[in-house]
Parts: structure tokens; C-alpha cells; sequence
């Protein structure tokens, strides 16, 4: 028999995406978007497990929790916090709540949170101390955070619906933006998941390698083939390839890839013998195919057989209140993968965070705090510890925010600048207000300005000559 699962939470998106997920996992759900009419639900019918976050508007979790303790004190209740509200997570615990789980939310963890409380209920498990939930160990550390920005959950709101079905998908997005972890995640939460998923780089192949890396070739098939090799279609048969940078194929190899899908069938290189084939294919590009193209330098009707499922992914400049969470997450990977502690960050290391354009996307940023988790030797990741580029302070450089704790090496206008420099001084002053208004955001900065980017970063190259250090 199937555990019933209550879910609490005023957020409808999120309750519709954890509902699916743990209806897919084994669990009947049932979602209430009040405090009042949770527990209204809770009296009405039987739950094994309340699923209830802390913050509800009219209602906290809290009272809730203490409501459906007072009813029925066996049941077992996770409350949902925010990511660094732990004070409330201790509280939760010592009223009766069995765990806390901290936001963003990853449905791995929860569905994991889940499956050990009901363990631990039936006494197969053993309860352990409150604990980050953020931890987990190496078997099972998700590669996947669901955001709170606007852009993050209409990622994973069309993750969630295209998942389940067997569509070819195009994922677009500027390097790295996780369109590999994206695929991973598809695969994961699709009838797929048990079979093989398979990765192939496409933008560094030739002609002649590519064939053989796809389909596999025979002995003797051209010079260097010693042996026989299976492909990556072979090695994915029954799961999901994903073909990153695919505009780089060449038209041949995309001549022979069309008729793969089309009839699931192909030959090794070198070979005679069809091979039947069962992949759902996952593709990646950079640039637009559909204007790839037109310009004749990809297919049209391979194009259409790939775009049954398109996925824009999100610049992370465009999601910048998931910063915090992905410091956060990025932190503790690396704690886990170095074997150190390092408790979190100082204040102005997240303000940088928050004001940096990350022209490298999620991958710099895995990055960058991976570096500031090597060189820290104290609890808290400083400043000192991040590249140049995210700490420099000179907005003629840099166009970022200063940090006013630094030492002073920001610019400061020469005292004799003339007629020419009073000018530009108050030019400058214009726009680095415009700039401080929009959170140092240039695109938007030269809209209000009314001038293109570029005038915009020349003008601030410019007032180089009126400053002294």
C-alpha cells in the first residue's frame, strides 16, 4: 500500500513539482496551499507523512506542526526552512517536527528525507542528529539544485513535463549553463533512468571520428582500427545519448545520424550488419540551429526530427537570487571533495558574488569556489581568496560595485582637471548612479542612458586620464 504524503506550501509550483515527482516515486500525494486548509485535510483523512513549509503567510509552520501533533502524534512531519534559517530548523525539532529540509529544494534529497524517516518509523533505520541538510555523503550528492528565481522554476516546471515522454529535446544555453547535468536530470526523471546514459562532445570530432565515436566501426575499418569498437549509440541502447555542441557535425554525418533515428537502425563503420537501436536523443548547441540552418550549415529536416523539445537555459546573471544557494551548494561539494570544514562565507564575498556578470556561468562558479575553498585556511571564505575579476573594485574596469570594507584602492578624480574634466566628472557621476540603480547591470544601464554598450564602456575608458590612484 501505497504512504500518503501531505504537502503544505502557499508556493503552487513547487507543491505541483513535488507532487509529481513523489507520485512517480511510490507516494500518493495530496498538496494544500494554506495553513488552515492543511490541517483541514489532515483532519479529514489519514496521512503517514506531512510535508510543511515554515513560512505559509497566515499561518507558520510551526503552529501547524503543533496542530497535527496535538491530533495524531505518531505522524511524521519534515518542515521546509530557508537554506540558512537554522535556528528555526533546532526549534522545529524540539516541538516534534521528525526533520527540517532546507530550500532550495532538490527532489533527490527529498525523496531520500522521505524514505529515511519512514525507515527510521519502522525501526530499519537509525535516527540520526540534525544536520545540514546539505550534507549527504558521496553516494548520494545531487548534481542538480532547483532555484527559487522566476527563470529556475520555469526551467524545472518544463523539465518536469517533457521528462516522462520520449521527445528528442535541443538545449540552448550560453557555455557553461549545465546543459550535461540538464540531460542527466531529464534521463534521471524519465522510464530511461535504469538503462545507460551516454555523453558525446561533438564540437572537437573530424568527419572520419565522428562516424566511428556515433556507430562504432570493425577491425580493419580504416588505419588504427585494431579492434572492434562499439558506439555511443550502442553503448546508450535503451537510454538516453546526449550529443553536446551537435551543430558541429559534419553534413555527412548528419545525413547518416537522420537516418539512424529515423529508421533506428545503423552500421558500424566498416560494417555490413544492421544493428536495431532504441535511444532517446538529447542535444546541445550554443548556437541556434534553426539559424544554423538557414545559413545551410546543418540540416532542416534534421533539425526538425531534434526540435520535437526545445530548453532555454538561463545565464546565471539571470538568476542571481539563486546565488547564495549555489554558493552554498558548490561549498559543501567541495568541502566533501577536499575533506575540509569550511562553515561558509564572509558578507561582502556574497555581495561580489551577487554583483559579477559570470560570463562562465555555473561552471566558473563551481570554480571559483572550489579555488576559495583550497586557499581558505579559517571558517569563512574572505575576499582574498577569489580571482581578480571578481574582486577588482574599479568601475572603469570592471563595472561592478565597490567593496567599501577593502583597502582603498579605488580612483579618485585629480584636483586640476580643468573645464574638459568637470565635465566628464559630472558625465561620470551620471552614470555610475544610472549604474547603482540597476544593480551595475551595463545592458540595462545603457537602455536608461540611452546609448549602446559599447559607448557605454568607452565613455568609462575615457575618464581614465581625470583619475589618480
Amino acid at each position: 500500500m501505497k504512504k500518503k504524503v501531505l504537502i503544505i506550501d502557499d508556493d503552487m509550483d513547487m507543491c505541483t513539482l513535488l507532487s509529481r515527482y513523489l507520485s512517480r516515486n511510490g507516494y500518493e500525494t495530496e498538496v494544500a496551499y494554506s495553513g488552515p486548509k492543511g490541517i483541514a485535510k489532515f483532519e479529514e483523512d489519514h496521512f503517514d507523512i506531512v510535508l510543511c513549509d515554515f513560512r505559509l503567510g497566515n499561518m507558520d509552520g510551526k503552529e501547524v506542526l503543533l496542530s497535527i501533533k496535538k491530533a495524531r502524534p505518531d505522524t511524521i512531519v519534515l518542515i521546509i526552512t530557508g537554506y540558512s534559517d537554522i535556528k528555526t530548523a533546532v526549534d522545529v525539532i524540539k516541538l516534534g517536527a521528525h526533520d527540517y529540509i532546507t530550500k532550495p529544494l532538490i527532489p533527490d534529497e527529498v525523496l531520500s528525507v522521505l524514505n529515511k524517516a519512514f525507515d527510521e518509523q519502522q525501526g530499519t533505520g537509525e535516527k540520526q542528529p540534525t544536520r545540514s541538510k546539505r550534507s549527504g555523503g558521496k553516494s548520494g550528492k545531487p548534481e542538480f539544485l532547483i532555484g527559487e528565481a522566476p527563470a529556475t522554476k520555469y526551467l524545472y516546471e518544463q523539465i518536469e513535463i517533457v521528462a516522462p515522454t520520449n521527445y528528442s529535446i535541443i538545449l540552448y544555453g550560453e557555455s557553461g549553463t549545465g546543459k550535461e547535468v540538464i540531460a542527466k536530470t531529464i534521463h534521471q526523471l524519465s522510464y530511461r533512468k535504469d538503462k545507460p546514459f551516454v555523453a558525446m562532445d561533438c564540437g572537437t570530432l573530424s568527419k572520419e571520428l565522428a562516424g566511428s565515436e556515433l556507430f562504432g566501426h570493425m577491425k580493419g575499418a580504416f588505419t588504427g582500427a585494431m579492434a572492434d569498437k562499439e558506439g555511443h549509440f550502442e553503448l546508450a541502447n535503451g537510454g538516453t545519448l546526449f550529443l553536446d555542441e551537435v551543430g558541429n557535425l559534419s553534413i555527412d554525418i548528419q545525413a547518416t545520424l537522420l537516418r539512424v533515428i529515423q529508421e533506428r537502425k545503423f552500421k558500424r563503420v566498416g560494417g555490413n550488419k544492421e544493428m536495431d537501436v532504441d535511444v532517446r536523443i538529447i542535444v546541445a548547441s550554443n548556437e541556434n540551429l534553426q539559424d544554423a540552418y538557414q545559413k545551410g550549415k546543418f540540416r532542416e529536416d534534421l533539425y526538425h526530427r531534434f526540435n520535437e523539445f526545445s530548453i532555454n537555459l538561463p545565464p546565471l546573471r539571470n538568476r542571481r537570487t539563486d546565488i547564495p544557494a549555489f554558493a552554498e551548494f558548490f561549498l559543501e561539494k567541495t568541502n566533501e571533495e577536499l575533506d575540509k570544514d569550511v562553515k561558509g562565507f564572509e558578507e561582502d564575498v556574497i555581495q561580489m558574488f551577487m554583483n559579477y556578470s559570470w560570463p562562465g556561468n555555473l561552471r566558473e562558479f563551481r570554480n571559483v569556489v572550489r579555488r576559495a575553498v583550497l586557499l581558505t585556511q579559517t571558517d569563512l571564505i574572505s575576499s582574498r581568496t577569489l580571482p581578480w575579476e571578481i574582486t577588482n573594485v574599479n568601475p572603469l574596469t570592471a563595472v561592478q560595485e565597490p567593496d567599501r570594507s577593502a583597502p582603498a584602492t579605488t580612483m579618485t578624480f585629480k584636483r586640476e582637471i580643468g573645464l574638459k574634466g568637470a565635465a566628464s566628472k559630472a558625465e561620470y557621476e551620471a552614470i555610475m548612479n544610472v549604474l547603482k540603480e540597476v544593480k551595475f547591470n551595463k545592458k540595462k544601464a545603457a537602455e536608461v542612458l540611452n546609448i549602446d554598450r559599447k559607448t557605454l564602456y568607452n565613455k568609462l575608458k575615457s575618464y581614465e586620464e581625470f583619475f589618480e590612484q
